[in-house]
């Protein structure tokens, strides 16, 4: 079985630089970034850590969509939901009918996107409850050991197939530790959930998991968000994979004991001057609870107040709010242009 990860940021390179250490499996990454992509040849691989300790270099193959000949029996798509489209478009020549697709990524939206490019029979959904933090290009944390590491996946269509138990062996053997489930709706959803609390909030007051889950009304907003996403789903028809009493101990659970030491993807996304994907996540369970005749005030509010932080930030660090504005508009050039030719 081999391997090629769209979207060589933290999650990319954990998943593909684990499956290449440990499962001893082919991987090749593919990225539009360009800073990432020409410091990860320049340097000859990706720095990796964990927790922040073991800094080393491990050798990759690392690709614009438009310089890559592979052709790997399965993609990992780890790309953020704004910019996914793009990326699929400038990659869709390297799509064969052979091949399926995995995806962990965060909020939802990304499986109708990637069902324009493969049939539901070759898309795979997943969600992880694992860390990781990019100190910069070519340079990634690991955080949570191999023990702290969690995730599901199951088919869009929901059918369990050998292949998908190779991948899954493959992913077990990669210590990412996963689970075959049968609920792909409802494992989505609890994902979503999850980020909706710890993804939001971490990132409006700029913490870590471990420092939300030390303040008292921790357990208490917790619970809230919580009670208020299952009501939605409930008004959507959605039966997610545990309980509301169940969804509160792993979210705490993860805060607490297992990545105190995180920070969200989100919050990595703010401290850039990237805009975050709280309109897939909290913005996702505000809309669905609405097409159902279930208003969710609180998520309504965290949508808005994540989008407030957004302004907040870019006002009191402009140097990396152009920054981020400069390498956006990079990016849409060189997808611009690789379209065109």
């Amino acid at each position: 079985m081999t391997y090629a990860v769209l979207g060589s940021g933290g999650m990319g390179i954990q998943y593909g630089v684990l499956l290449q250490e440990f499962a001893h499996r082919k991987v090749d990454f593919i990225d539009t970034w360009r800073p990432n992509v020409e410091r990860i040849r320049e340097q000859g691989g990706v720095y990796v850590s964990q927790d922040g300790e073991d800094r080393h270099l491990v050798p990759i193959d690392i690709h614009y969509p438009e310089d890559y000949h592979g052709d790997p029996d399965v993609w990992i798509v780890f790309v953020k939901q704004q910019q996914l489209d793009g990326f699929l478009k400038r990659s869709a020549h390297l799509f064969r009918d052979h091949q399926v697709v995995f995806s962990a990524m965060n909020g939802y939206g990304h499986f109708e996107k990637l069902n324009e490019y493969f049939s539901r029979d070759r898309i795979y959904g997943g969600t992880a409850l694992i860390g990781a933090y990019v100190y910069g290009p070519g340079d990634v944390n690991f955080t949570g050991g191999k023990h702290a590491k969690a995730m599901n996946m199951c088919a869009y269509d929901e059918r369990v197939t050998d292949l998908e138990r190779e991948i899954h062996a493959d992913f077990a053997a990669a210590t990412l530790n996963p689970t075959i489930v049968g609920n792909f709706l409802g494992m989505c959803m609890a994902k979503i959930v999850f980020n909706s609390v710890l993804n939001t909030l971490c990132t409006m007051y700029e913490i870590r998991f471990g420092q939300f889950h030390s303040h008292p009304g921790a357990k208490w907003m917790t619970e809230r968000l919580v009670d208020e996403a299952y009501s939605a789903a409930e008004h959507a028809g959605i039966t997610l994979l545990g309980t509301r009493e169940s969804e509160v101990e792993t979210i705490l659970h993860t805060a607490g004991v297992a990545h105190p030491l995180h920070y969200p993807s989100m919050y990595q996304d703010l401290t850039k001057g990237r805009p975050t994907e709280v309109d897939y996540i909290n913005g996702y369970i505000a809309r669905l609870g609405r097409d159902h005749g279930y208003e969710c005030p609180l998520n309504e509010f965290l949508v808005q107040e994540v989008h407030l932080a957004e302004l907040a930030y870019a006002i009191h660090h402009p140097d990396v709010a152009e920054e981020a504005r400069l390498n956006a508009e990079q990016l849409a050039k060189d997808t611009a242009a690789a379209l065109a030719s």
